[in-house]
């Protein structure tokens, strides 16, 4: 079912909405009690994701408890090179651990169309979620970006990219072969996301920075433009955001070139770019901004949220803006400051 009368929607279809869309990256998650009573009905976090049941009510807590204006499904980026055949373990207290890919290991991963019927449980979640959600509450579905999940499958775990970068320069074929597939594969993915309820879908590069310029065209900005292209081939419309944190410098580049409906800001970019962001594109449509309040004015509450809220609506005061975080929320978060976010939001931080 489509989502009805949505400011959400609405702003990343180019318009101003007043007061603007507001949702929390990992808004499903560790800062939530009852989140932590749901996981602990898991016995891994994998078990956890293709779960549909557990998927479908943590996705549902934050709406139930905050009113959120969007909704972002339960998963995680690296089901996606799981579905592909790569071992994929979480750790406790270490986080994802892969099985590092070697260049000759590329050619033999698996077909992305195989990769489907693998991750049904993830497109169920989907289904069964916004099945239950208000039908003015969008769903949003997702994917890493191939860099980033790259990354993950090259140094098999997260931290340092120094290794996947270097890596990328020895075996220059395998690395486009490891893109090609990805892009691939996330083409897929979130096109049956979109199959089973999605009205919105948004790509996490969350190792945009650091790259030179020429390698950030490579790895980062022509692989998105991919599967945005991918994706409208294949006749799906939905809007897409892309959220290239660590961008900088190069972000009105990557907004020029991916064709992407939406950019999420990080929190150390001045949100006074967007202005500079939304400048009609080529359809006529603006192009929409999310972001880029500190994930820590979560943890702190009070003045610094009140702050943050102000400076953002003022900064974004009349282009398409959905109010967010700059990065996850973090698992040390009050949930009443989610709320005094939703609270200040819609009352114009009076």
């Amino acid at each position: 079912m489509d989502s009805v009368d949505s400011g959400f929607l609405r702003v990343l279809a180019g318009e101003v909405v007043s007061p603007p869309p507001v949702w929390v990256m990992r808004q499903a998650g560790r800062y939530l009690p009852e989140y932590r009573a749901v996981r602990a009905q898991a016995r891994d976090f994998l078990h956890f994701c293709y779960t549909p049941a557990l998927a479908t009510e943590v996705t549902l807590q934050p709406i139930r408890r905050f009113g959120l204006d969007a909704s972002i499904i339960f998963s995680d980026i690296l089901v996606v090179p799981h579905g592909l055949g790569r071992k994929v373990e979480f750790k406790e207290g270490e986080g994802p651990v892969l099985e590092p890919i070697t260049p000759a290991e590329v050619a033999r991963l698996g077909h992305p169309d195989s990769m489907r019927d693998f991750l049904a449980p993830v497109y169920e979640a989907v289904s069964t979620t916004r099945a239950a959600l208000p039908p003015q509450v969008p769903l949003i579905g997702f994917c890493g970006a191939p860099w980033t999940v790259a990354t993950y499958m090259i140094q098999g775990r997260g931290g340092d990219r120094a290794p996947a970068r270097a890596w990328a320069y020895r075996n220059p074929e395998a690395m486009q072969g490891l893109l090609d597939i990805l892009v691939e594969a996330s083409v897929v993915h979130l096109a049956a996301k979109v199959a089973a309820g999605a009205a919105a879908l948004q790509i996490f590069e969350s190792w945009a920075e650091g790259l030179p310029p020429a390698v950030f065209r490579q790895m980062v900005v022509a692989p998105i433009a991919r599967i945005v292209a991918g994706l409208r081939a294949r006749g799906v419309m939905t809007p897409v955001i892309a959220f290239p944190r660590g961008a900088g410098l190069n972000l009105e580049g990557f907004a020029a070139e991916t064709g992407v409906d939406a950019i999420g800001i990080d929190t150390a970019t001045d949100l006074g770019r967007a202005r500079d962001l939304a400048g009609p594109r080529a359809d006529g449509r603006a192009l929409a901004t999310q972001g880029n309040i500190d994930p820590q004015v979560m943890v702190v509450g009070g003045q610094a949220l009140r702050d943050a809220v102000s400076r953002t609506l003022a900064a974004t005061r009349g282009v398409p803006h959905v109010v967010n975080l700059g990065h996850g929320i973090t698992p040390d978060a009050d949930p009443a400051h989610m709320a005094e976010l939703v609270r200040l939001v819609r009352q114009g931080a009076a």
